[in-house]
């Protein structure tokens, strides 16, 4: 199973408890991060100093190394460094896009995206970089957001997008994450994995205050734990395809 995700926490908010029943079961799951989260919120605290600085990005990626650990992933890349580059490019960092409220519980793009910003890239070049790192690993799955990017995140559309062209292209599954049960989802029960999740969460310190099974973000909204998840494959194989003709 391969898992796109935008910044370092989004793959313990949406998808840490399954990560760890996949990784229990036997079965490889690799990890890509396309940014660091440099444009992300700081929780005020002995943190606050790194906000907008160089030494936010070492800090949430120390963070996610410890969640990773947590989870027990060991197959971890981030976009744009090899194998998740397309060969014969140099190494290339995709920026945290950035991100404003524009409802309750929905984001929109912010602004000020800086150069470089995920967002901002070309979606054909972020797919070519998603797609060498598929070709690479080759997994029977790939995993990313819905359409919306799970509440609107510009770096969360385009990591899916990307994720989903790619996938198509190389005649790969593609599942959306889904918060919720409902008809052609598979739902996974992942109550007895609340322990794993809640631990690799409280890696994420720069971001979020784990507070019994609610999280707290940096911006003050509360959220509660959520381990069970679903998944829906929006985009099966031509092979799956012609088998159902």
């Amino acid at each position: 199973m391969l898992f796109a995700h935008a910044h370092p926490d989004d793959e313990t908010i949406s998808t840490g408890a399954l990560i760890a029943e996949l990784i229990a079961r036997g079965i490889r799951v690799t990890l890509l991060t396309a940014t660091r989260g440099e444009q992300g919120e700081v929780v005020a605290g002995p943190l606050s100093p790194l906000a907008g600085t160089d030494a936010l990005t070492a800090e949430r990626e120390r963070e996610l190394a410890g969640a990773l650990a947590a989870l027990g992933i060991t197959d971890h890349y981030w976009l744009g460094t090899p194998p998740a580059r397309v060969a014969g490019l140099r190494q290339h960092t995709y920026r945290d896009s950035g991100m404003t409220w524009v409802a309750e519980g929905v984001a929109g793009p912010a602004d000020d995206a800086p150069a470089g910003a995920l967002a901002r890239a070309d979606l054909a070049d972020v797919t070519a970089d998603v797609a060498a790192l598929i070709a690479t690993v080759q997994p029977d799955l790939v995993i990313s957001y819905d359409d919306h990017g799970g509440y609107g995140h510009p770096d969360h559309v385009r990591i899916r997008d990307a994720a989903l062209q790619a996938s198509v292209a190389l005649n790969v599954p593609f599942a959306e994450i889904r918060e919720q049960q409902a008809p052609g989802v598979e739902w996974f029960e992942l109550e007895h994995r609340r322990a794993t999740m809640t631990d690799a969460l409280r890696h994420h310190a720069s971001q979020l205050t784990v507070f019994g099974d609610e999280v707290v973000h940096s911006g003050g909204q509360r959220e509660p734990i959520h381990p069970s998840v679903g998944l829906r494959v929006v985009a099966p194989t031509q092979a799956t395809l012609a088998a159902a003709d």
